[in-house]
């Protein structure tokens, strides 16, 4: 192998690593073993590029190599580097010696926090293909390179290349993020002294001024994925009164920051007249700095608090008390265009409700980390017709490190609930209750793995969250006689009592609290490190709302402990919720990651499922799954409404269990006896295409189907261009075999005999839409007449249809398989790619063939049979001279849980940037729209590893 290496770069490999270039091995730096230093100075002899990763860096580390780096810099190597300000570890002089005179590019991580990179590894790559790496203990530091005790691995990519390519692809996802930002030691060498002195100790953030007009705020993912939900609601829905629900310490004010600077962006007349309401004084004034910090701007912003008046009004910080009648007479209604509150669960007091009532403004948005309060109101209710725009997705904000991480015990606690009444999706509270107040083995259970799974049980802050009154003054009593310190509060205890246990549990004095509902604000206790979940819920909203009083983050909680006391419940009881909520995973997904032990979690979380509660947990998950007619039929009856979104809300079903196995709305209904009109002829086969349209998410082509189901329709010839394609579109969705039709204007008058038909579309059109995430974007720049829209979701026959290769006279859409397309009318390549194509979750290959680099680079592998030089991987890579386009379609699983094909998400036209090898291309595309945040949290190579 050398010798055909070395034919390949004559005299590259005179100078080689002792370890051949095909073998792996371990170094240890003991005085037998080779020496990790000499080992990297050959490595560096013979690299073509050079990629490391290590959590600091040190001069004497950088002295060790020099002579190598600046051979590597003559030969014209380019050196990639990322590092952080861990600890304040690194050397600044060292990063500027990098940068100056070795040529590298130095991307850093400025938190200060915390840090989520703590690995240290090299990459070697070679154009001979004989690439090799280090992962180990090793930073870039003397010590860790000659006489550390440090374990380092060598990889080879002969002997291990799928870890070799999983460490390509998340490196380069790593570089591409944008928390790693670029060091230029002349603009930033300020910056990196000030952070490594905070992250050293030897400073605080309040010690140095930052120079905003150089200052980006970009948001982490999850804060993206709200907005983007917010936007939808704004541009999809027309709703203008939002709330956004997120955990404390997640970044609220940010988001509404950002949020405000896109709304800017959009004014037309300058910045849209803010009022941002908070009630303290030093929330105002966090809350100004995040504005002025996000939009960059140092004179933003003015405070209304005590005895600060603003002088101009347009940008107006207020504490609510400071909006007393007086002041509200003297500004009118629609003086400001956008108000954001603060801690909205506070909107029902007087003080809240006037302000709420005086204004008119263009956009209301409200932010709380607990939308239910003590007094039982809840404040998507009463102000936003019962919806949140946006809930923050748990695991994003874990795998940020903005969150504690959590160990959550499911254990079994014996009891039996399958006779207790099931009314509204949920038990009888009352009749709950009764089973749980008074059970002393129920209780004694508990307090048994408290004191098992708690490593100092005297030192606990508990919260534990009960069904009753009763129910919580139980448990405290039982604790008391266990020798603990406990209370309980209820919405009976007076606001001198709950302000006392607060600050007693708090202070440590009381290891406790026990409450039938813990979301109002004075409940934040940031040390809170156990939560005890004495009552079942099946609402995912609920759920985090209890997680989220125990997620806050200190340098005194390692982890956050969770023991769920599980018994065996009703059929209709639904414990996916709580699980998907944790895991981000589907059903099925979620059966597989319950069986082995839920081997993928954000760092630090931990779920453990004891003895019988993992048979109940995945009992009930089945019976979900396995959900048939005579259940569904059964449930409508007892609903007794011929409404689909009533039915779903009451049964909290997803849309998609309805349509399994043929199932339809229509069909339900009749079996269930509330609809008596027969079916017309040709009606069952139509019934069950219907599950082709839950995925619509666009309201024009929603629109579009449901006018074209109209008495009225013209013939398909007199429709303009617009309205043809999504008639196509319509049809072979229906019938993607042309169903025994001539033409189109014969198979959509067909439908008009359909009544049932049309109207549960029009249900289902209508629900889906409703639920869309995403705003969708018309395509341009030649490609502006076909009505596929940017983030909006296809099935094969749609995509068909729309680009012109499926129609009548040609091909039809059940011929084609393929995952590569070429639509000769608008000359676009369609790349439909499947993330994971084996439905294995846990291959060590499978994510590293096609996956997002960035929000705006995507890696993707062609057919077997294109090379660089073939008619196809031309055009691949000359499109752009050429006059063509690529539009890239993706979806994460070939198929759905209700094993339905699972349609693909338009990621929109994309420009070739660079490729590597031959049958297959491994091609880099760059997206011209970003990747939506959900999505880039699940096709990202990052994410994997």
């Amino acid at each position: 192998m050398l010798a055909l290496a070395e034919q390949e770069a004559p005299g590259a490999y005179a100078i080689r690593p002792l370890t051949p270039l095909s073998e792996t091995s371990l170094l240890t730096n003991s005085p037998e073993d080779l020496n990790l230093g000499s080992e990297l100075r050959a490595e560096l002899a013979t690299a073509d590029r050079i990629d490391l990763l290590c959590a600091f860096v040190k001069w004497y580390g950088i002295r060790v190599l020099e002579d190598s780096l600046l051979a590597a810099k003559e030969r014209g190597v380019p050196i990639r580097i990322i590092t952080t300000t861990y600890m304040g570890a690194t050397d600044r002089r060292a990063l500027d010696r990098l940068v100056r005179e070795f040529g590298a590019t130095v991307k850093v991580n400025y938190e200060t926090r915390s840090t989520r990179l703590h690995a240290k590894a090299w990459l070697f790559r070679r154009g001979t293909g004989f690439h090799t790496a280090y992962v180990g203990s090793s930073n870039l530091s003397r010590a860790a390179l000659l006489d550390g005790l440090e374990w380092n691995v060598r990889l080879s990519s002969v002997a291990t290349p799928a870890v070799m390519d999983k460490f390509e692809a998340t490196f380069d996802a790593y570089w591409n993020d944008l928390a790693f930002e670029t060091y230029d030691p002349d603009d930033d060498g300020e910056r990196l002294d000030a952070a490594l002195a905070q992250a050293g100790g030897t400073t605080s953030a309040t010690d140095f001024k930052i120079d905003l007009s150089r200052l980006q705020v970009h948001p982490f993912p999850h804060q993206r994925d709200m907005l983007e939900r917010l936007s939808a609601e704004r541009q999809i829905r027309g709703r203008h009164r939002n709330l956004l629900v997120a955990a404390t310490g997640t970044g609220k004010t940010v988001m509404a920051a950002i949020d405000y600077r896109s709304l800017s962006k959009q004014a037309t007349s300058g910045r849209p007249r803010l009022l941002f309401v908070a009630h303290r004084k030093e929330i105002l004034k966090q809350s100004l700095r995040t504005y002025r910090e996000v939009l960059a701007d140092a004179s933003f912003g003015e405070l209304l608090h005590g005895g600060a008046d603003p002088q101009e009004w347009t940008h107006v910080f207020a504490s609510v008390q400071s909006l007393n009648v007086r002041r509200l007479e003297q500004l009118a209604p629609d003086h400001f265009d956008v108000i954001v509150i603060d801690e909205f669960h506070h909107a029902t007091a007087g003080t809240y409700r006037r302000v709420i009532e005086h204004f008119a403004p263009k956009e209301l948005l409200g932010l709380t980390a607990t939308p239910e309060r003590m007094d039982g109101l809840n404040v998507q209710d009463e102000f936003f017709d019962g919806r949140i725009a946006a809930e923050m997705r748990l695991w994003e904000a874990l795998e940020n490190d903005l969150l504690s991480p959590f160990h959550y015990f499911g254990i079994p606690d014996g009891t039996d609930l399958t006779n207790l009444t099931w009314q509204k999706g949920s038990y009888a509270d009352q009749e709950l209750g009764n089973l749980l107040t008074g059970n002393d083995a129920r209780a004694h259970i508990i307090v048994k793995q408290v004191q098992d799974k708690i490593s100092d049980p005297g030192a606990m802050r508990a919260l534990g969250f009960c069904v009753t009154k009763a129910h919580a003054h139980f448990m405290a009593d039982y604790f008391r006689k266990a020798g603990f310190q406990a209370a309980a509060l209820d919405s009976d205890s007076s606001p001198q009592v709950r302000a006392q246990a607060l600050r007693d549990l708090q202070d440590g004095k009381i290891q406790v609290i026990f409450s039938v509902d813990l979301f109002n604000e004075g409940l934040d206790i940031p040390d809170v490190d156990t939560l005890l979940l004495l009552r079942p819920t099946n609402s995912a909203t609920v759920f985090l709302q209890q997680l989220g009083r125990g997620l806050r983050r200190t340098d005194t909680k390692p982890v956050l402990t969770v023991l769920d006391f599980i018994g065996q419940h009703r059929a209709e009881f639904r414990f996916e919720e709580q699980f998907r909520a944790m895991t981000n995973l589907s059903r099925n997904r979620l059966v597989e990651h319950i069986e082995r032990g839920f081997p993928q979690l954000p760092s630090g979380c931990q779920i453990i499922l004891e003895g019988k509660a993992k048979s109940l947990v995945l009992d009930n998950i089945r019976t979900q799954l396995g959900a048939t007619v005579k259940t569904l039929v059964k449930e409508v009856k007892e609903y007794s409404t011929p409404l689909l979104a009533d039915y779903l809300r009451e049964s909290r079903r997803e849309i998609k269990e309805l349509y399994k196995n043929g199932n339809s709305w229509t069909l339900v209904l009749r079996r269930a006896g509330l609809v008596a009109e027969p079916a017309p002829p040709g009606e069952e086969p139509l019934l069950k295409r219907v599950h082709a349209f839950l995925h619509v998410d666009d309201p024009e082509r929603a629109q579009a189907y449901l006018s074209l189901l109209a008495d009225d329709t013209p013939p398909y010839e007199e429709l303009d261009l617009t309205r043809q394609t999504y008639a196509r579109m319509l049809f072979f969705n229906l019938w993607d075999n042309a169903g025994g039709f001539t033409s189109y204007t014969e198979g959509i008058a067909a439908l008009r005999s359909q009544r049932a038909l049309r109207d549960e579309l029009r249900q289902v059109l209508s629900y889906v839409i409703d639920r869309a995430d995403h705003v969708p974007i018309p395509l341009s720049d030649g490609l502006g007449n076909v009505p596929l829209k940017v983030h909006s979701s296809y099935n094969r026959s749609e995509i068909l249809a729309a680009l012109g290769i499926a129609r009548f006279g040609g091909q039809m859409p059940r011929s084609f398989a393929q995952g590569v397309q070429w639509a000769e009318e608008f000359q676009t390549d369609a790349l439909l790619i499947t993330l994971e194509k084996d439905e294995k979750d846990f291959s060590p290959t499978v994510r590293y063939k096609d996956y997002a680099i960035s929000p705006h680079l995507f890696h993707w592998e062609s057919q077997n049979a294109t090379s660089p030089v073939s008619t196809t991987g031309k055009r691949y890579q000359q499109h752009a001279g050429r006059g063509t386009h690529v539009l890239l379609f993706m979806r994460r699983y070939a198929n759905t849980d209700t094993g339905k094909s699972q349609p693909w998400m338009l990621l929109g036209p994309a420009t070739y940037v660079k490729h590597t090898g031959s049958k297959p291309m491994a091609i880099t595309w760059h997206l011209d729209h970003p990747l939506p945040a959900d999505v880039w949290s699940y096709s990202a190579a990052i994410q994997a590893s």
